[in-house]
Parts: structure tokens; C-alpha cells; sequence
């Protein structure tokens, strides 16, 4: 009987040890099945940036391409509006977002945000890039780069937006925000 406990007790400690693995501990670059995904990190706050090796405008200055002018934050916030009004767009990202999680991970990950970049094309309003980022020693650290990769594909898949006119002034329209997956 003993034994049978002990074995166990074994078998749920190896099965909780495995599920916290950190993936995203130093900078990175995840070799995957069709894709490439580069973890930077960030050595003095542990801020981890995770994104398809194939994005153009992760690290990229925001600018206007009528004036070539670079845009700063404060002006990206209150510059108007680069996207016209919707009511799906918003709900869709989240509903993606929320069922890409595996209701297992959802657990470790309650209470706590991660941030979502959406990098949108100018002039089509299609998602051209996704990026995510998190402190290392964040639960979001454990989730493996499949699940990042597929939210990533289901944004650019079933996600677009209508550039307004200042939108389309601009060389790509960044949406994000903190997201607690629910």
C-alpha cells in the first residue's frame, strides 16, 4: 500500500515539474515545425519579447510615410484614429486569444497579463505581425511556442481592420493591450 502511494505521489510531483517548464529564460530562437520564433530577453527586467522570426517591424521605429517623420508615442495615442470603428474585431481577438490556451495552462496563467502587439498592415488592414510579451518568471513563461504560434495564426487568419486615412499615412497601425486570458 505504501508503495502504491509512494509511486503516486511520484507520478503527480514529475507531471507538476514537467508542466513548469521555462522556456523563455534567455534570448533564443525556437526552430518549429515550418516557422522560426525568436524569444529576446531582456537581461536587467527579465521582459521577455516573443515573435515569428519572419516579423518586419518588431523593433522597427513608427513613422509617417507621407513625411518620413518618425511618430512617438504620445502622438500614436493621440494622433486619431488609424482604424476605423467596429464592434468584432476587439471581441474576436480575445475570443482567439482565450480559446488557444489549454484549459490546464488557463489555470496556472489566471490573474495574470500578458501583452498582445498586433502590427497591422497600412494599407490592407490585414494582422502582419504578432508579438507577445511577459516577464520570464510569469506563468506565461511555461506555455510552450505552439500555442503563441497558433494564436498567432488565428489573428491573421480571421482578424482584419479598415485603415482610416491617418491610418494609412502611417508605415504599420500597432494595436495592444494586457490581456488576462479567461
Amino acid at each position: 500500500m505504501k508503495r502504491i502511494a509512494l509511486i503516486l505521489i511520484y507520478n503527480l510531483y514529475v507531471s507538476f515539474i514537467c508542466a513548469q517548464t521555462n522556456y523563455y529564460l534567455k534570448d533564443k530562437t525556437f526552430n518549429e515545425d515550418g516557422y522560426i520564433y525568436q524569444c529576446d530577453v531582456d537581461e536587467n527586467t527579465r521582459w521577455v519579447t516573443l515573435y515569428n522570426k519572419d516579423n518586419q517591424y518588431t523593433y522597427v521605429d513608427h513613422y509617417d510615410r507621407y513625411t518620413g517623420k518618425q511618430i512617438s508615442i504620445e502622438e500614436n495615442q493621440n494622433g486619431g484614429e488609424q482604424l476605423e470603428s467596429d464592434d468584432w474585431t476587439r471581441l474576436k481577438c480575445i475570443s482567439i486569444i482565450n480559446t488557444s490556451f489549454p484549459e490546464e495552462e488557463k489555470e496556472r496563467i489566471k490573474n495574470r497579463a500578458i501583452t498582445i502587439l498586433l502590427y497591422v498592415n497600412s494599407d490592407t488592414g490585414r494582422i502582419s505581425e504578432v508579438e507577445f510579451q511577459f516577464p520570464n518568471f510569469n506563468p506565461f513563461a511555461t506555455i510552450p511556442i505552439s500555442v503563441y504560434r497558433q494564436i498567432e495564426v488565428e489573428l491573421k487568419n480571421n482578424v482584419w481592420f479598415t485603415p482610416t486615412e491617418e491610418g494609412k499615412r502611417r508605415n504599420y497601425i500597432l494595436r495592444a493591450w494586457r490581456h488576462e486570458v479567461r
